[in-house]
């Protein structure tokens, strides 16, 4: 049975980040107030692990997005598929990514996609063409590099 998995990427605004990767993915916002205020009547987190995102509690150091065709689970809101989460980590980005995501919308679409990544916050870096195609490297709003193909 294949590996299930998500990519974790580290940031310092995890909200501003799933934002972001929503918009540009298309993807879902996870909400996960509901587990949060099942936990909270628990007394299994302290409201100093929280913010408010949106008019909702969220977590303070933590945001995912997943895609809105895969299953989820609907009490916690929880991906079960293609899923990114976003930590907040203390340090700032230092240097090139060693992993970075390729965006291919179709090629009538390009246009458009580009203007809405730059309307959510990425910024271009440059232009590649190769014999092999060409693309536009750019960053996320927080530096992260990607391309759209």
């Amino acid at each position: 049975m294949p590996m299930h998995w998500k990519l974790v990427i580290d940031c310092a605004d995890p909200h501003r980040q799933a934002s972001f990767w929503a918009s540009a993915l298309e993807y879902a916002v996870e909400d996960h107030s509901t587990l949060i205020a099942r936990l909270l009547s628990a007394g299994a987190v302290s409201e100093d692990a929280l913010t408010e995102v949106d008019g909702h509690p969220a977590w303070r150091t933590l945001a995912a997005v997943r895609h809105p065709e895969d299953p989820f689970d609907p009490v916690s809101d929880t991906g079960l598929g293609r899923r990114i989460l976003f930590q907040a980590v203390p340090e700032p980005k230092t240097g090139k990514n060693r992993l970075h995501l390729d965006l291919h919308p179709a090629p009538a679409d390009r246009p458009a996609t580009l203007t809405r990544l730059l309307t959510a916050g990425a910024t271009t870096q440059r232009e590649v063409t190769e014999p092999g195609g060409s693309w536009t490297v750019m960053q996320d709003p927080e530096g992260n590099e990607f391309c759209l193909h």
